[in-house]
């Protein structure tokens, strides 16, 4: 702590977004990185709290509290105060082998248990994450680091997004030849084709996948394991597996009308687009295109957010994000106390962007689709909905009710579906005979990560279901450490 009365002298600024309406003219990162001295007093607002709780990274009733990857956030919050960044970044790479994607992409648990966050608005932690990193590349602080020796054991890794990428980069830093397998074109799973190149430029993660190319892991792309190399031939050639192929069979919306063409899943909306605008910057036009439609987008969270933003850059003519919950309330409700994640209304950048051009907040707030209508050729012209309330039976289970005299008719040209995840593709699974849990993902204890079958290791959502990119690091390191001692008998691995 550097300066005990800085979170009394300075107010929080976190790295600005540029105007909307400027960004939306291209697909860059729209991140305004703060000065060094502005981040210096962001890091002095850090209190001496006795119990950082923005860096327990525990879970109570399946919510996050504090950094995943227990990030030494007071320690690296002192040193940029005191203009040490490069030991500051030491000490973040200690934890997280990627905070250049953490501090774009997170959404900062960490920041929601915050210590100051209980009386003042939280430090802002993931601002001076980013920065620290972004700093450590413009100085050429970091490095290819290969292992000193290898141990002669081989390990597969299938998929390559953060799960299998930090797999990666643990298990070859303790000395195995590390193969990482991914059946897309590109290494980098979600953080490619999942999140859209203006939240995180992809140049940033082939930077870092290039830096673990140089350190000697290799990655073999246009490849599905279950299909191109069936799974119990990989089991054979590696001495471990480490599945990390995450939870990608998405929630459908199976109701009258949805095999009309316009209607989307989220990711091959999102997959398309990021495609086509890396193989040609959309000139191929190898894309789901908004431009000129009426979107509608079902379902909120992250990958809703990223439809909108996506939508709005290709030039719709309107849009509407359809939320089936209740409108999350301004301030904490009684049940949502510190240090919990605060469940409270914000607009995120794809919504602001859309308020931008349309004057208002996209979301509709409880609001359930009854049915897909057509245009008699086969595409997709509106959709009914009605509004619901949601009930409290007399065993504490919540579910909806629709309100009678709320129907709607919308117009819709392109639907997207962005209603979360049912857990992971089968073949690999299937074929490995890896026992699944009630969720069809695969079985694997937190902190453990061993299948059923021996000498087969199941990380990220893949594991745990859907979840955050900060998460999947944690369970990719967690299932090096624990592939690392299953092979050597021992590990050095955190």
């Amino acid at each position: 702590m550097g300066k005990p009365t800085g979170f009394m002298e300075f107010e929080r600024k976190s790295t600005p977004y540029r105007d909307p309406k400027d960004r939306l003219e291209s697909w860059n990162e729209f991140y305004e990185p703060l000065t060094e001295e502005e981040l210096q007093q962001q890091g002095a607002r850090c209190m001496d709290c006795g119990i950082p709780f923005c860096q327990t990274g525990s879970e109570i009733d399946n919510k996050s509290l504090g950094c995943p990857v227990y990030n030494l956030i007071p320690e690296w919050n002192d040193l940029v105060y005191r203009g040490k960044w490069k030991e500051a970044l030491q000490r973040l790479h200690k934890t997280n082998n990627f905070p250049e994607f953490t501090g774009r992409v997170c959404p900062a648990p960490c920041e929601g248990s915050c210590v100051l966050g209980i009386i003042e608005p939280p430090v802002a932690i993931k601002s001076i994450e980013q920065a620290i990193v972004d700093k450590g590349f413009e100085e050429g602080w970091v490095v290819a680091e290969p292992p000193k020796k290898r141990t002669g054991k081989t390990v597969g890794i299938v998929g390559s997004g953060p799960a299998g990428l930090a797999a990666a980069a643990q298990l070859n830093k303790a000395g195995h030849k590390v193969t990482v397998y991914e059946r897309a074109d590109r290494i980098g799973g979600l953080l490619t084709y999942g999140i859209p190149n203006m939240k995180l430029d992809k140049s940033i993660v082939k930077r870092r996948v290039d830096l673990l190319a140089e350190e000697g892991v290799e990655f073999i792309t246009n490849t599905e394991i279950g299909t191109d190399i069936p799974a119990q031939d990989l089991k054979e050639k590696h001495d471990a597996l480490v599945l990390c192929g995450g939870a990608t069979r998405p929630r459908d919306l199976p109701i009258d009308g949805r095999d009309l063409d316009g209607i989307h899943f989220a990711m091959d909306f999102l997959h398309a687009d990021t495609k086509s605008l890396l193989d040609s910057d959309h000139e191929d036009e190898k894309f789901i295109s908004a431009k000129d439609k009426n979107v509608i987008v079902i379902g909120g969270g992250d990958t809703g957010t990223d439809c909108v933003s996506t939508s709005m850059r290709h030039g719709c003519k309107n849009l509407t994000q359809f939320e089936i919950l209740p409108k999350p309330p301004d301030e904490r409700a009684d049940e949502n106390p510190w240090p919990q994640w605060p469940n409270v209304y914000k607009v995120d950048y794809g919504q602001e962007e859309a308020a931008s051009i349309f004057g208002d907040d996209p979301r509709q707030y409880q609001v359930m689709t009854k049915k897909f209508v057509g245009d008699g050729n086969g595409n997709v012209k509106e959709l009914h909905t009605v509004q619901i309330e949601w009930v409290t039976d007399d065993n504490g289970r919540k579910s909806p009710k629709e309100i009678e005299g709320t129907e709607k008719v919308w117009k819709a040209d392109l639907v997207l579906l962005a209603m979360g995840f049912l857990g992971p593709e089968n073949p690999v699974l299937e074929q490995l005979n890896v026992e699944r849990d009630g969720r069809s993902n695969a079985k694997a204890e937190h902190e453990e990560y061993d299948t059923s079958v021996e000498g087969v290791f199941a990380a990220g959502d893949m594991r745990r279901g859907q979840s955050l990119v900060v998460w999947a690091i944690n369970e990719g390191r967690g299932a090096a450490r624990e592939c690392d001692r299953w092979l050597m008998g021992s590990t050095e691995l955190p």
